[in-house]
């Protein structure tokens, strides 16, 4: 038996407002309730149908699809036409397909479609020092705005905008291919569902336009490159008034003239005479908070690491700071004069032949000695 219309059940035409779909159901729900007609079988049938009515034309997505399709919206293979639609067993291709269109099958589709503006992406360089003690820079990006004119509504003041009578306000139809069903933007209105009598001239009805953006980023301490740090909202503005995309700012650091970074600590070469080296000393080394005095033990090797502890970077996540690692690199004298060659050539002899001054290169070339005589075996 073919079921009653929705809107003569509540006694509205096709063409009623939210108020006054509201206000029928109030009205006739009261009238037919069972707590007030115990025992009436038809007034529980009648309270049943205006429920049940009122639950479709309430909802606007529900209200739209039964425009378009009547009673087919909500019974199985709705939406097909002829032939019965598909029956159980192939559910899961209205989810594939509300993923893939903004919209299940059944029924004229969503509302408008809610088209989140895009992400965008800034990359920041930044000093080392920046980086570990943080910072606030002022950046400027290009960006879609929402329109100051129409306030991104797309349209001229005064101007009306209308729900698109060709897809019922959805921006999108569908189009039935044998057993498939497929959407398309709708042409009329290119996928807004409104139809404006006077577009924005800012924006060629558009609702966005092209707008260079300054803003202020708080880099904290302890970033380093590759880190990224999410402005919520501060994207590209959305279709039809939807919510702004987010911008990314990449961390790009700097390379430094003295140290390199590896996580959370430091490090830097600092080079120390052959005299120093030998007798010991103490010298300045250079950190991100100023200068320290480092002593060097007599008899130090080139390539000996110094840690100084808490000299590093702390990050976001740690409050513990890493260490500040130097490697002494011993340099040797360059532009020498007679006398100074003189003098080293006299050391030089002092030391031939006395292994205790000279560990490493005695034990190296026994080393060499040993390798040689065993490949003549």
């Amino acid at each position: 038996m073919a079921k009653k219309d929705y809107y003569e059940i509540l006694g509205l035409s096709k063409g009623a407002s939210e108020q006054d779909i509201k206000r029928a159901y109030k009205r006739l729900a009261a009238k037919h309730h069972p707590d007030k007609n115990q025992g009436s079988k038809e007034s529980e049938e009648k309270f049943k149908e205006i429920k049940e009515a009122y639950e479709v034309l309430g909802d606007s997505e529900k209200r739209a699809a039964y425009d378009q399709y009547g009673h087919a919206a909500f019974e199985q293979g709705g939406g097909f036409g002829g032939g019965g639609g598909f029956s159980g067993g192939f559910g899961g291709f209205e989810d594939i397909f509300s993923e893939m269109f903004g919209g299940g099958f059944g029924g004229g589709g969503r509302r408008s479609r809610v088209v989140r503006g895009d992400d965008l992406q800034y990359n920041l360089e930044i000093t080392l020092e920046e980086a570990v003690k943080g910072v606030k820079k002022e950046i400027r990006i290009q960006t879609l705005a929402e329109c100051d004119t129409c306030h991104g509504s797309g349209a001229e003041a005064g101007s009306k905008v209308e729900t698109c009578s060709h897809c019922g306000g959805h921006g999108r139809l569908r189009r039935q291919q044998g057993f498939f069903m497929t959407e398309v933007a709708c042409p009329h209105c290119h996928g807004s569902g409104k139809k404006i009598e006077k577009v924005c001239k800012s924006c060629d009805g558009d609702g966005r336009v092209h707008k260079a953006k300054n803003l202020t980023v708080t880099i904290p301490a302890g970033v380093d490159t590759g880190n990224q740090l999410r402005l919520s909202g501060e994207g590209a503005a959305g279709e039809n008034g939807a919510p702004a995309g987010d911008l990314y700012v990449v961390i790009h650091v700097k390379q430094h003239d003295i140290f390199e970074r590896d996580g959370t600590n430091l490090y830097c070469e600092v080079p120390i005479s052959f005299t120093m080296a030998a007798l010991g000393g103490e010298i300045e080394v250079p950190t991100l908070d100023g200068k320290l005095k480092l002593k060097i033990p007599a008899e130090t090797q080139t390539g000996k690491m110094f840690r100084l502890r808490g000299k590093g970077v702390s990050t976001p996540r740690s409050s513990y700071a890493g260490d500040l690692i130097c490697k002494v690199i011993i340099e040797t004298p360059v532009s020498l004069n007679e006398e100074q060659k003189e003098l080293l050539r006299k050391l030089e002899e002092s030391l031939e032949g006395k292994s205790q001054h000279r560990p490493k290169h005695e034990g190296f070339f026994q080393g060499v000695k040993n390798f040689f005589d065993n490949l003549g075996k």
